[in-house]
């Protein structure tokens, strides 16, 4: 049923994205697009020893998108590379195998998109910022490996 997918929480979290916008001099940029609904997230960002020091992003994304994106946004800076692939695996396991919802205080909200397990059309776009963040990552990482 929908009413289980679109919470009070979903819906707030997608309605408090943060503004679009991008980065001047990002480390990394990527875009990762759902081929199922067209939702489009694009991440800009930087690291400072190995923790997030930039992020900027634009979401034309349904709403489920916007809100893991939002959460994301709002909790992302200071987080360490390697925590960041670990929560996309996590977010991955949870939607697609009835996985455990990420642990944490830092990622306690993305708890709330869990009912999303039970509608595989929207777990590509729930999962779009993630793995747009792991894609700035890999860059950032074979950047540093090929200075």
């Amino acid at each position: 049923m929908l009413s289980d997918l679109y919470t009070d929480g979903v819906l707030d979290a997608a309605a408090a994205i943060p503004p679009a916008r991008r980065l001047d001099a990002p480390q990394a940029s990527a875009t990762k697009v759902s081929r199922v609904c067209g939702s489009e997230v694009t991440v800009d960002l930087s690291l400072d020893e190995g923790a997030v020091s930039e992020f900027a992003m634009e979401a034309k994304a349904c709403a489920l998108g916007q809100a893991s994106a939002s959460i994301l946004a709002r909790n992302i800076f200071g987080a360490q590379a390697d925590d960041l692939f670990t929560l996309r695996d996590e977010m991955r396991a949870m939607l697609k195998d009835g996985g455990t919802p990420p642990g944490g205080e830092r990622w306690r909200d993305l708890a709330m998109l869990a009912p999303i397990r039970e509608f595989p059309q929207r777990h590509a776009s729930t999962l779009l910022v993630f793995e747009a963040v792991c894609a700035c990552l890999n860059e950032i990482r074979s950047a540093s490996d090929n200075a």
